[in-house]
C-alpha cells in the first residue's frame, strides 16, 4: 500500500488525539499532534513571562519563536510519542485548563501559526504520518489522501476532558470545563486566522456513542479504502 497523509480535524475534547495515536499504531504510521504544538509554545510563554492569563507580549513571543524546539519521542515506558520543549518532556504540563487557554488565544496569531505549519508541513514531507489538529485538512495538509472532521456534542466533551484531567490528578470541575469546552469553540469557529471548519471532501465522524473499538474499526476501514487507491 501506498503511504499517505491522514488529516483528522475537528473540535476541543472530541477524541481525536487518542484516536490519532491508536491508528498511528496500528498502521505503523507516525503521530504528530499540531495541538500539542501550541500548547508547547503556550508553555514556554508562560515559564518565559511572555504572556499570562490577560495579555501576550507578541513581540517576545514572536522573537521567542525560533528559540523554541519542539519533538515528538516515544516514551520508553508506552512506545508513545509525547511532547518535548526545548529537550524536556512537558506532555503532562500542556495538559491544564491554563495551558489549554492560552493555546487557544496564541493559536490566533498568524505569525505563530505562519511559524507552526511550516514545521508540520516539514514533518510530513515524506508521507506516512496521522496529523490531528484545527486545519490540518484545510490549511496544513489540503491535499491529503484521507480528511476525517471529528466531533462530539460539548457535554460528552466536557465529561471525557474531566476524565482526563482527574486522571492527572487535577482538581477542575465539570462546569468548569464545560464553560472552557465551549469558549474553545467559539475561538476555534471564529479567528480570522484558519478557522476551524470542515474540509469540504472530509469525512463526518459523530463519536458522540462510540466505543474506542468502533471508532478504531471505522478508521482502518477508511483508511485501507484510502491507501489502496
Amino acid at each position: 500500500m501506498k503511504k499517505i497523509i491522514i488529516a483528522i480535524d475537528g473540535h476541543s475534547s472530541s477524541g481525536k488525539s487518542t484516536m490519532a495515536k491508536d491508528l498511528a499504531e496500528a498502521i505503523g504510521y507516525t503521530y504528530i499532534d499540531t495541538g500539542a504544538m501550541y500548547r508547547a509554545v503556550a508553555c514556554h510563554a508562560m515559564k518565559n513571562d511572555l504572556a499570562n492569563e490577560d495579555t501576550i507580549n507578541e513581540e517576545k513571543l514572536r522573537a521567542a519563536l525560533a528559540d523554541i524546539c519542539i519533538e515528538f519521542r516515544p516514551n520508553p515506558g508506552t512506545g508513545r510519542r509525547e511532547t518535548w520543549l526545548n529537550g524536556i518532556n512537558v506532555e503532562s504540563a500542556i495538559r491544564n485548563i491554563e495551558v489549554s487557554s492560552l493555546a487557544s488565544r496564541i493559536a490566533t496569531l498568524g505569525f505563530v501559526r505562519r511559524h507552526l505549519v511550516a514545521m508540520q508541513q516539514e514533518m510530513g514531507r515524506d508521507k506516512g504520518i496521522v496529523m490531528d489538529g484545527r486545519d490540518v485538512g484545510t490549511v496544513i495538509f489540503p491535499s491529503a489522501e484521507l480528511k476525517i472532521f471529528v466531533t462530539a456534542s460539548p457535554e460528552i466533551r466536557a465529561r471525557r476532558r474531566l476524565e482526563e484531567l482527574t486522571a492527572q490528578g487535577g482538581n477542575a470541575t465539570y462546569e468548569a470545563v464545560l464553560a472552557d469546552v465551549n469558549r474553545r469553540d467559539r475561538l476555534d469557529s471564529t479567528r480570522a486566522e484558519s478557522p476551524l471548519r470542515q474540509a469540504s471532501d472530509a469525512l463526518l465522524l459523530d463519536n458522540s456513542t462510540m466505543s474506542r473499538a468502533e471508532q478504531q474499526k471505522w478508521l482502518l476501514t477508511h483508511y485501507y479504502n484510502a491507501a489502496l487507491q
